[in-house]
């Protein structure tokens, strides 16, 4: 039975971060992974340009039942040295929006940056079987061979996206040794709606898209939303989805700039032979004009003159606009989720060092843990500060 002074199970952003400063402090490191490649999230982030990190990190942006938890290890290793880590590497990026930075190589070169950083540790690909115990140290049996360690170091991530090999693992393991967990749910996920909102507001209209102003939960972004012929998807739609909780309604403010009774009331004095679907048309695509002159208003106006309609019927269809409430169906799930809200409970563990308060030696990382970012590249920062952290002490 071979003997590491750690084992991380997981190749992803957190594990190779874990593994690569366990490595700088000498250890010797084992990684093993389900997968027959390290990193496959990596390579599908940001549609392949891997949005690594923002510039905007702060704690606000993660969501957990201890929203001071993440503060820790954000704090100590922060979005300046996952970028420092990278340039070493004579990689470059760049600033898309809302300070989400991209790498200009692509998720292809940011993976084998991360593999030359812990190119020491010995990696194990395709481990299907695997099972932990411990009785003076942690023995971890696979279908390649037995192992054992001191410090093991769980970086499984969630269950999002299955069809890349993803589980809940982790959480498996943390109750086996008796720690809590928070169930994990789909995040970062796009909306359903039932049949009759789809007929009424979306049919015949998949593939537009708008700026928008989303809420649930007194939380708001404001972004793109983007229909599909199940419902809603698109960054503010992802965004809020992270907070969603089923049965609840969403609140979407489509004309997030303007106070739209008053304008539609100003247009009605204006331009009273103005068809409604013509004013609206300035700003909506033409056939999301007319549906919404149509179905935001109990009475069908698209088609009607601005000086035919009551005002009372414009006050309604303007408090529509600026606050639209719809309830999702659903979400489609883990199946297209990007991350899983959730993981092992963060009163579990050491906020310093990512360690069980109850095992010791036992440690969680990345999406694993109950912390959850942001669409736009806090996710993986998450992964590299909480990696980082464990790695200094394990």
């Amino acid at each position: 039975m071979k003997q590491y002074d750690v084992i991380i199970i997981g190749a992803g952003a957190a594990g190779l971060m874990c593994a690569a400063e366990a490595l700088e402090r000498g250890r010797s490191v084992l990684i093993l992974e389900k997968a027959n490649k390290a990193g496959k999230k990596i390579l599908i982030s940001g549609g392949g340009r891997c949005n690594f990190t923002n510039l905007n990190i702060e704690p606000t942006a993660f969501i957990s039942n201890n929203p001071h938890f993440c503060k820790s290890a954000l704090s100590r290793y922060t979005q300046w040295d996952i970028i420092a880590l990278l340039e070493s590497f004579q990689l470059t990026w760049n600033e898309k929006k809302l300070g989400q930075l991209f790498c200009d190589q692509k998720s292809g070169a940011v993976l084998s940056a991360l593999h030359k950083n812990c190119n020491k540790a010995h990696m194990e690909l395709n481990v299907e079987t695997l099972t932990v115990h411990k009785e003076h140290n942690y023995s971890i049996d696979t279908n390649h061979g037995n192992y054992k360690t001191n410090s093991l170091v769980i970086a499984t991530g969630g269950p999002s996206i299955p069809k890349m090999g993803a589980t809940d693992f982790g959480l498996k393991i943390a109750k086996q040794f008796g720690l809590k967990s928070v169930s994990f749910k789909p995040g970062l996920v796009p909306f359903t709606f039932y049949q009759q909102d789809i007929d009424k507001y979306f049919k015949k209209l998949s593939g537009i898209s708008l700026d928008a102003v989303v809420s649930c939960d007194q939380i708001s972004f404001r972004e793109g939303i983007l229909i599909t012929h199940r419902g809603l998807s698109g960054p503010a739609i992802l965004q809020i989805s992270s907070y969603w909780e089923e049965g609840t309604p969403i609140n979407i403010n489509l004309l997030p700039d303007l106070n739209a009774s008053e304008y539609l009331f100003k247009m009605q004095q204006e331009n009273g032979k103005s068809l409604l679907k013509t004013v609206l048309c300035e700003f909506f695509p033409k056939r999301l004009a007319e549906r919404f002159g149509d179905t935001l208003c109990p009475k069908k106006l698209a088609n009607s003159a601005m000086g035919e309609i009551k005002k009372s019927d414009l006050a309604v269809l303007g408090l529509c606009l600026n606050s639209w409430s719809l309830t999702p169906s659903g979400t489609e799930g883990m199946r297209t989720a990007e991350v899983c809200v959730g993981g092992v409970d963060t009163n579990e563990l050491s906020s310093k060092t990512m360690e069980s308060n109850k095992q010791a030696g036992l440690y969680f990382i990345g999406e694993t843990v109950d912390v959850t970012g942001w669409l736009g590249g806090y996710n993986f920062q998450w992964a590299w500060s909480s990696g980082w952290a464990a790695g200094q002490v394990v």
